[in-house]
């Protein structure tokens, strides 16, 4: 990182994942058997700070844990990677997220989360340092995400995942939203109402970037071999901000997003996958 790179601050969700790999995702009412259990740090906020930080942007993280062990661990490769941590705060009675992840051989996967601390992040803990861009999800509470956008006038991004219902100003304040298919489908109309650019992600058929009803850029996806995609979507929304806010266009932060994301797949869990920065330019730029 050097010293103009961009400040980004993301308030979210910190977890520990809980990850088993089978053969097949379980159907409804079916026991899979013969898993291999692996804990990794986790959690949409903490994702994309990481992977933000990985790709070369200074980064601060808003967040809450628990004063128990799953904390320490959950924040081990943001320490190790120089996030600044000093808002995360420490709730004493209540246990740090979790997340229980399967992944299947085709690299799929099911999320089930206990978010724990990640409910007491409340608006009063929350103070926007000095940056240009911030990004949210909706696994901590929305009175929080309100609350930040408020106290920032710079580029924001809301990744609207998991799926709730959100505040029709939170969407109008948005610069960028970033959704899958799924979401897209729930959302609907209100995408398209949107002042602010709207990402949709295809998965393994890569992604496009809209603004109202004109296509700003169209990616197909880059091709790995897939071992497992938790925390891809997480790389692709990090990595996309770190590039608008760079000052790249879009067809251009569109494919580094989409070649980001693709190269944290090719490894087992969300955070020990996040590509630097090097790894990505070594494919859009060989």
């Amino acid at each position: 990182m050097t010293a103009s790179a961009p400040h980004i601050v993301v308030v979210g969700s910190v977890n520990l994942d809980m990850t088993v790999r089978v053969r097949a995702l379980p159907r409804p009412g079916e026991t899979v058997t013969n898993g291999e259990l692996h804990c990794f740090p986790g959690g949409k906020g903490a994702n994309q700070a990481l992977a933000a930080r990985r790709l070369g942007a200074k980064v601060s993280l808003i967040a809450c844990v628990g004063d128990d062990t799953n904390a320490e661990a959950a924040l081990h490769l943001l320490k190790a990677d120089g996030v600044d941590l000093t808002q995360v705060t420490v709730d004493s009675g209540t246990p740090t997220g979790v997340a229980m992840i399967t992944v299947d051989d085709e690299a799929e996967n099911q999320i089930v989360v206990a978010p724990g601390a990640n409910r007491r992040l409340t608006p009063q803990r929350v103070a926007i340092p000095d940056a240009v861009a911030m990004i949210c999800q909706l696994e901590v509470p929305l009175d929080t995400l309100l609350e930040a956008a408020s106290q920032f006038s710079g580029f924001l991004c809301i990744n609207l995942a998991p799926v709730r219902d959100v505040p029709a100003e939170l969407i109008a304040r948005a610069d960028l939203i970033v959704v899958n298919e799924i979401e897209a489908a729930h959302y609907g109309e209100t995408l398209h109402r949107a002042a602010g650019m709207v990402a949709l992600t295809y998965g393994r058929r890569g992604a496009s970037l809209l603004q109202g009803a004109v296509t700003l850029a169209k990616r197909a996806a880059h091709t790995v071999n897939a071992v497992d995609t938790t925390g891809a979507g997480d790389t692709f929304t990090a990595a996309l901000v770190l590039a608008l806010v760079e000052g790249q266009a879009p067809e251009e932060a569109l494919a580094f997003a989409c070649t980001a994301a693709a190269l944290s797949a090719e490894r087992a869990g969300a955070q020990p996958s996040m590509p630097r920065r090097a790894d990505v330019l070594a494919i859009l730029e060989p």
